[in-house]
C-alpha cells in the first residue's frame, strides 16, 4: 500500500478545546475515504488540517511522503470541494475553471483547453458560458468539483459537498462523484455526517466521536463487526436495535430484557451473570408465528413504503423491525420475532466494546 496521506499523533487545540485527539490514520493513494460522525466530532477540523486551512497543534501530517505541517495551502497541492460550492459570482463556469490556472500565469488559449477538457468529464460543456446564479444546485457542485480537478491536485478534500441537494439529487451526485473518482485515479477524502453517503460511495470508511477514531475499516467490516457500541448504533440505517440483557447461567446464552425475559442460546461462551448490552439490526428480524417465534411483542407502530414495512414495538425498550414487502400487521396486534443467534452483536455494559 502507497499512502499519499499520512497522519501520525495528530492533536489539535482551540484554546483548552481538544478538537482532535492522537489521529493516526493512513490513506492510500488512489482510495476514497469517508470520514463520519456526529456534528462536532471533529471531522470537518480534520479535513481542513489536510487542506491547511487549519494548523495542527501536534504530531506529524504527510501528503505524498512530505511533511505538511508548516506548508501553507496553496502549496499543498490539494483541491477543496465546499459545500457552499464557493463559486465567483461574477465569473462564467469557464473563467471560474480557469481562474486557478491563470493565476498560476498559463495562458489563456491552454487553460481554455483545459476547461473545455474538464468540462466534457464533467458534462459541463454546454454550461461554460452560464453565471453561477444560472445553474441548478447539482450543476454548481459539478463546477466546483471541475474547479478540483482541473489542477490534477495530489488529492481531493470533499466537505459535505451534497448536503444542500434534495434527496433524488443528492443519491444522482453520489454516483457521479465515485465515478469520476474511478475516471480520475484519484485520492478522495470525503466528509459527511450521512452514513448512507459514506457506506456506498467509500473504499474505507473512518468513524469519528469527540475527536478520536472510533473504527475505520472497509464499509462492509464496520456494518458486520462494529468495534463497540456507539459505531453499532452509527453504521446502519434503520439504526442498530439495542436490548438489556446479562449471559445466562449455561454460559452459552444470553438474556435478554424486553419486559420480560427471552433466553437465546448464542453458541459460545459468555460469562454467567455478566450485564451485556445486545445489538440487533431490524433488517436481520424476521416475523414468524407467535406460538413458534423467539419473542412474542405488542406492535406500537406501522410504517409502510410499499417496498418495505418498518414495524416499532411496544415494549421496553421498542424495537424496530423491517419487513421487505408489505407486511400485513397493523398496530396494536402482537407478532412474533424471529432472527439468528450469529447475527446478535454484544457489548460490555461498562466499556460499550464489543464481545
Amino acid at each position: 500500500m502507497i499512502a499519499q496521506i499520512e497522519l501520525t499523533g495528530v492533536n489539535k487545540h482551540y484554546g483548552n478545546y481538544h478538537a482532535l485527539k492522537d489521529i493516526d490514520l493512513s490513506i492510500e493513494k488512489g482510495s476514497f475515504t469517508a470520514l463520519v460522525g456526529p456534528s462536532g466530532c471533529g471531522k470537518s477540523t480534520l479535513l481542513r488540517s489536510l487542506a491547511g486551512l487549519e494548523s495542527i497543534s501536534t504530531g506529524t501530517l504527510k501528503i505524498a511522503g512530505d511533511v505538511m505541517n508548516k506548508v501553507p495551502p496553496r502549496k499543498r497541492d490539494v483541491a477543496m470541494v465546499f459545500q457552499s460550492y464557493a463559486l465567483y459570482p461574477h465569473m462564467t463556469v469557464e473563467e471560474n475553471l480557469t481562474y486557478s490556472l491563470r493565476v498560476r500565469g498559463m495562458p489563456k488559449t491552454e487553460a481554455r483547453k483545459a476547461a473545455a477538457e474538464v468540462a466534457r468529464t464533467t458534462g459541463l460543456s454546454h454550461l461554460l458560458d452560464r453565471y453561477p446564479r444560472e445553474l441548478s444546485g447539482g450543476q454548481r457542485q459539478r463546477v466546483a468539483m471541475s474547479r478540483a480537478i482541473i489542477r490534477h491536485p495530489k488529492a481531493f478534500l470533499f466537505d459535505e459537498p451534497l448536503s444542500n441537494l434534495d434527496a433524488a439529487l443528492r443519491v444522482h451526485m453520489r454516483k457521479e462523484i465515485r465515478a469520476l473518482h474511478d475516471r480520475l485515479g484519484a485520492t478522495s477524502v470525503y466528509v459527511t455526517h450521512d452514513q448512507i453517503e459514506a457506506m456506498t460511495m467509500a473504499d474505507r470508511v473512518v468513524v469519528m466521536r469527540a475527536g478520536i477514531i472510533e473504527q475505520q475499516g472497509r464499509p462492509l467490516d464496520l456494518y458486520d463487526k462494529p468495534a463497540n457500541k456507539f459505531v453499532a448504533g452509527f453504521i446502519g440505517s434503520p439504526a442498530m436495535n439495542f436490548i438489556p440483557a446479562q449471559g445466562g447461567q449455561d454460559g452459552r446464552s444470553v438474556v435478554l430484557d424486553l419486559g420480560q425475559p427471552q433466553s437465546v442460546d448464542v453458541g459460545y461462551p459468555v460469562q454467567p451473570g455478566r450485564e451485556l448490552t445486545v445489538g440487533l439490526r431490524p433488517e436481520h428480524i424476521t416475523l414468524a408465528p407467535p406460538d413458534k417465534a423467539m419473542l412474542k411483542v405488542p406492535v406500537a407502530v406501522v410504517e409502510s413504503t410499499g417496498a418495505a414495512t418498518y414495524l416499532t414495538t411496544a415494549t421496553t425498550p421498542e424495537l424496530a423491525v423491517v419487513i421487505n414487502g408489505r407486511g400485513g400487521t397493523a398496530a396494536g396486534e402482537t407478532v412474533g420475532l424471529d432472527f439468528e443467534p450469529a447475527q446478535l452483536h454484544l457489548f460490555d455494559v461498562k466499556t460499550e466494546r464489543r464481545i
